[in-house]
């Protein structure tokens, strides 16, 4: 549970596991830097952890680009799709806010997109596109040349002020992004096991060790957050 090595390994485009709180989900999910995601840390992620691979985008970086979340695309046309609006996601039972996903991507020089190579040349320069230092306009033109939508790597958005509303692993990675200075967007992919249900907590904790991963703890990640928020002007 080494916090600095675990920000060190980041840089290195290393994987660290992440464990959120044992009273909300109680999982641990592997995380990388999406600006180093390769095809070997997809591989990985698929093998070992075996959830869902999802890319986090901050909140802030998400409105100004447009980039929604599913559910305010869902309460948008109502009248067409009244279904939609039907199925919103108000009763997560470990979660009191809106779902974090967005739209699912693929970039437009993959083949069937779902391929672990597929997955990291979206997931990577996805993250290259999105911190370019240009206009927001000029962005969105690159997104829209780049990559097609609907797509087989699934987008999170972080909540606004991340780590106070929400505390969710979309949060927890995405503050680790900040705080090792890379750019802040991770993959992230949950940790399941063979029994039907997430692998427990003691499970990932001797996996980590088996395979030399970082293993640290969503109390950690907020104590460190907030030490990080003091030190620095931004607030993300």
């Amino acid at each position: 549970m080494n916090f600095e090595k675990a920000l060190e390994d980041i840089r290195q485009g290393k994987v660290v596991l992440v464990y959120d709180f044992d009273d909300r989900e109680g999982e641990a999910d592997l995380t990388v830097a999406s600006q180093f995601a390769t095809f070997e840390t997809i591989r990985f992620m698929r093998k070992n952890a075996g959830g869902l691979v999802c890319t986090t985008t901050p909140y802030e970086r998400a409105q100004s680009l447009g980039l929604p979340y599913m559910t305010d695309v869902y309460r948008s046309d109502p009248g067409n799709y009244p279904i939609l609006k039907a199925m919103i996601p108000n009763d997560i039972p470990y979660d009191n806010t809106r779902s974090s996903f967005g739209i699912t991507i693929n970039h437009r020089k993959t083949f069937t997109g779902i391929t672990d190579a597929d997955r990291a040349k979206t997931i990577s320069r996805y993250a290259e596109v999105i911190f370019q230092d240009k206009p927001d306009e000029e962005i969105i033109e690159d997104l829209g040349k780049e990559f097609r939508s609907p797509g087989h790597v699934h987008l999170l958005n972080a909540s606004e002020k991340i780590l106070t509303a929400r505390k969710g692993h979309t949060e927890l990675c995405t503050a680790l992004m900040y705080m090792a200075g890379v750019l802040p967007s991770a993959t992230i992919c949950e940790m399941m096991g063979d029994n039907g249900k997430a692998r427990s907590k003691g499970n990932v904790m001797k996996f980590a060790e088996e395979y030399g991963i970082e293993f640290i703890t969503g109390d950690q990640v907020i104590e460190q957050w907030e030490k990080f928020k003091m030190k620095s002007e931004a607030n993300p």
